[in-house]
Parts: C-alpha cells; structure tokens; sequence
C-alpha cells in the first residue's frame, strides 16, 4: 500500500500530539502524587471546620450601650439596606482619625476602655492582667474572619496578631456622611460595640477602609452577620452607601434573605 507524504506528515503529527498529551498527563500524576504525600493527605484527613457565623455584639452584665444617632430599624437587613441613601464617596483628603475622638476611650462609661471591652466581650478563658479587672491578658477565640483558632496574649508584638475591627472602617464613615455628625456622635461611632469585632490583625490590614464591594471577610460563613452589622451601623449613624456597595451587599443577602439586622440590645 502506497501512503501519500501528507497523509504521513498527518500521522506524524497527530503521534507527536498524542506524546505530548501522555507526558502532560504523567507531569499532572506526578505532581499530584508529591502534593498527597507531602501535604495532601494531611488536608484529606482533617475535617473541614465551620467558621463562626456571627460575632458578639453585647454583655449586659457589665457592658453599658452607646446611645446611636438613630435607632437601628428592626426586621430584614434588605429592607433596612433599602432605606440607606445611594450616593458617591465624600472626599478622604480631609480624613483625621482624631476627628472620632482619642482611639478606645470608656464611651460606655462602665469603668474600662473600650479596646479592652471587646477583648473581654469576644475571648473566651479570659485572664486579666495582674492587680486588674480591666486590662485583658491572655485569651483565646474562634477568629470570626479567616475562622482560624487563634490565642491572644498582650505584648508589644503579640497584640497585633489580634486587633480590634471597625465592621464599619471609620475612613470610609467619613466619606459617606461621618462628616456631618458631631464630634460625639463620631466619637460614639468609633467605640460602639456595634461596630467592634475582634479580628485577625492580617485581615484587618488587608480590609483597611474596604467597604463590602471591596472585601469580605474569607470565612463565608460569617458574610451574612458581617453585611447585616454594617448595614446596621450605616443606619444607625445615619450613613450612606454607594451604589457598588449596595450591590455587593445585596449579592450577600440574596443566600440568606431573612437576616435581621443587628444591635447591640
């Protein structure tokens, strides 16, 4: 049998085709097999941990509420969402953090600052430091954020594994309507355990002033909470939201629509 050149220029080709294809498979089966028993198998093994799907917001027992600006309207997070004001960011040129008052003052007036209130309030086996009923020392928690165990203990450097989250980042209050309360009511903004959570000092860094349509938290568990409870301060202060922004938090939202706003009642 006669094969033309073209036909055997085919068939060369489609071998080589078919050699390549058998090593990108062997490169695939190799590298899988080194990540298995390296770190795979461990990772197969471990069960996957839920993250929290909510985090504190208040102790009656020896925590005193922030008086708001407005009180927090009840029901679904959407509704409330759809009573805020739509407009464009404010400019930041003018942003002073001072301009919220001296950072965790005792707002609430109950004897401690308020750094130390959400330490106490979001730990667990908490131990305060020697000859104080205030200063939080060492403790621990399931980190609401990344959904990492994570233990606390006070120091120059270790304190900054854990810091204290304004859910709503006060740079962003100031371009959508901060700058319009007094300064005590933005000094209660700054301190109110509404607006507090005690985070992954990493996460916190990386949200900086992000609002929802520029970062949520990794742990998905926790988004809805989280949107609620900044829809919640947004409210409370009389704060708006931008168009993207209330997008992003629709988008949240839609999988858990009966979520209710939150306070810190």
């Amino acid at each position: 049998m006669t094969v033309s050149w073209s036909a055997y220029r085919r068939a060369r080709r489609r071998s080589r085709q078919a050699w390549v294809l058998l090593a990108l498979a062997a490169v695939s089966t190799m590298a899988g097999l080194f990540w298995f028993f390296t770190a795979g198998q461990f990772a197969v093994a471990e069960p996957a941990v839920a993250g929290p799907a909510e985090a504190p917001v208040f102790d009656p027992a020896w925590m005193k509420p922030v008086v708001p600006v407005k009180r927090i309207p009840e029901g679904r997070a959407l509704d409330a969402l759809e009573g805020l004001a739509v407009k464009g960011r404010a400019g930041k040129d003018t942003y002073d953090r001072e301009a919220f008052g001296q950072a965790w003052l005792d707002v609430d007036r109950n004897g401690c600052d308020t750094r130390n209130d959400i330490l106490r309030r979001d730990l667990a086996d908490v131990i305060f430091a020697k000859d104080s009923s205030c200063s939080v020392a060492a403790g621990r928690f399931h980190e609401p954020y990344t959904a990492r165990f994570v233990d606390f203990r006070r120091g120059s450097e270790s304190s900054r594994a854990v810091q204290i989250d304004h859910v709503v980042a006060l740079a962003d209050a100031w371009q959508k309507g901060a700058q319009r309360l007094t300064p005590g009511q933005r000094q209660s903004l700054a301190n109110d355990p509404l607006n507090l959570v005690a985070a992954d000092g990493p996460a916190n860094q990386q949200k900086g002033a992000g609002d929802a349509a520029t970062w949520l938290p990794k742990n998905k568990s926790i988004r809805c909470h989280y949107v609620a409870r900044q829809i919640s301060v947004k409210a409370a202060y009389s704060l708006w939201v931008t168009e993207a922004e209330k997008d992003a938090m629709k988008r949240v939202l839609e999988s858990c629509p009966g979520q209710q706003t939150i306070t810190a009642e």
